[in-house]
C-alpha cells in the first residue's frame, strides 16, 4: 500500500469529478465567454457575499493578484512570519508589486489586532506606507491553525478604521469552516479580497479563485492576463471546482479528524519531541535529536509512507481526499512499530 501524506495537493479527481469535467460546457474565458468558469466565479462570490470573482491557475497567483490590487509600489503588507505569501511565494510581493513586508511573530501563524496596530508605521517620507494586512486561514506553516470569526473581526475593524486593506489567504478555508460551523458570508464581510484554493482539500486538479468587489476583480482580470493566467477553455477545470463545492466540503471534516488521530499517535511516541496543535488537516511535529527529519522519512518510506520535511528535525503530514480510513490505520500501525 502506497500512502502519500506529502500534501493535500496530491489528490486525483474522483470518477464523478472527471465526468463533470469531460461534460463541461466551455468557451473562451479571456473573453468572459466560458459558462462553466462564469458559474464557478458566481458561485464562490455568492457564497462569500461578494460581487465578483476570477478563476486562476494557482493560489499563489490569486494571492499575488490580491496584493497587486490592494497596494501601490512603496507600500508594505503586514502579516505573520509564517504566512504563505512570505514563506512560499518566491518574494512575489516585491517582484510583482514593488512593496515591502512587515512581519509579525504570532502564535502558530495567527496574529491579533493589537499586534497589527503596533506594526502600522507612521507616515514619513523615509518609511513604506502600511497598506495591506494578510491573514492565512488555515495557516500551513502554523500546523493548520485557524482563525474564528471573533478572532478575525477585531483585525478587520482595525483595518477599516486605519484605512488598511485586508486580504484572506483562504487556501484551506473550508477546512476551518467545517470545524467552526461559521458562515462563509460572515467571513466575506470582513475582507476586501479572499482567495480560495480548489486543488487542496477540495480535491480539484487545478485552480484557485479570487473573490472581491466588482472593481477589484476587474483589475484582477488584467493582472491575471499580464501574469499569463488567461486559460481560454478553462471550463473543463472550473467544472472540477464546481463538483468539489457540491460534494467535497463537508467531507473535509474526515480529513481533519484523521489528522487529529495521527497527532494523538505521534504525541505518545518517545522519538517525537513536539507535536503542534492539530486543528485541521495538517500535522507538524519534531523528531528527537538522535534522528533527523530525513532519517525519519526514510524509515516511513520503507513502509510505503511518504511525507515531507519541514525543517532539520521537523516533519509535516497532510491528510486529504485520497487518504482513506484503511491508510490511517496502516500509518498508525507503522508509527507504533517505529517507536519500538
Amino acid at each position: 500500500m502506497s500512502i502519500n501524506l506529502i500534501s493535500d495537493t496530491v489528490t486525483k479527481p474522483t470518477e464523478g469529478m472527471l465526468q463533470a469535467m469531460m461534460s463541461a460546457e466551455v468557451g473562451d474565458d479571456v473573453f468572459g465567454e466560458d459558462p462553466t468558469v462564469n458559474a464557478l466565479e458566481a458561485r464562490l462570490a455568492g457564497m462569500f457575499g461578494k460581487e465578483a470573482a476570477v478563476f486562476c491557475p494557482s493560489g499563489t497567483m490569486t494571492n499575488q493578484i490580491a496584493i497587486k490590487v490592494n497596494t501601490q509600489p512603496l507600500d508594505e503588507l503586514i502579516c505573520d512570519e509564517y504566512s504563505h505569501v512570505y514563506q512560499y511565494e518566491a518574494g512575489g510581493y516585491a517582484f510583482n508589486s514593488g512593496i515591502g513586508i512587515n512581519l509579525i511573530k504570532g502564535v502558530n501563524g495567527k496574529i491579533t489586532a493589537g499586534q497589527v496596530a503596533a506594526a502600522v508605521k507612521p507616515v514619513h517620507d523615509w518609511l513604506p506606507r502600511s497598506r495591506l494586512v494578510v491573514l492565512e486561514n488555515t495557516c500551513n506553516k502554523g500546523g493548520g491553525s485557524y482563525y474564528t470569526l471573533p478572532e478575525m473581526q477585531p483585525i478587520s475593524e482595525l483595518c477599516r478604521n486605519r484605512g488598511l486593506k485586508i486580504h484572506l489567504d483562504g487556501a484551506r478555508l473550508f477546512n476551518a469552516l467545517v470545524e467552526t460551523g461559521e458562515d462563509s458570508a460572515a467571513v466575506g464581510k470582513l475582507f476586501d479580497t479572499i482567495s480560495i484554493c480548489l486543488s487542496k482539500g477540495l480535491g480539484a486538479p487545478v485552480g484557485s479563485v479570487l473573490i472581491g468587489d466588482r472593481e477589484s476583480i476587474r483589475q484582477a482580470r488584467r493582472f491575471r492576463k499580464v501574469m499569463g493566467g488567461g486559460m481560454r477553455q478553462a471550463g473543463y477545470l472550473a467544472a472540477a471546482g464546481l463538483y468539489a463545492l457540491d460534494h467535497h466540503i463537508e467531507r473535509l471534516k474526515e480529513d481533519n479528524d484523521r489528522a487529529k488521530l495521527l497527532g494523538h499517535t505521534l504525541r505518545k511516541m518517545s522519538c517525537v519531541t513536539d507535536v503542534r496543535p492539530v486543528q485541521s488537516n495538517i500535522v507538524i511535529f519534531d523528531v528527537a535529536a538522535s534522528l533527523t527529519a530525513a532519517s525519519f522519512l526514510e524509515k516511513l518510506a520503507a513502509h510505503g509512507i511518504l511525507a515531507t520535511p519541514f525543517g532539520p528535525q521537523t516533519v509535516r503530514f497532510v491528510t486529504h481526499l485520497d487518504f482513506t480510513e484503511e491508510m490511517l490505520s496502516e500509518t498508525i500501525k507503522v508509527l507504533e512499530q517505529l517507536d519500538n
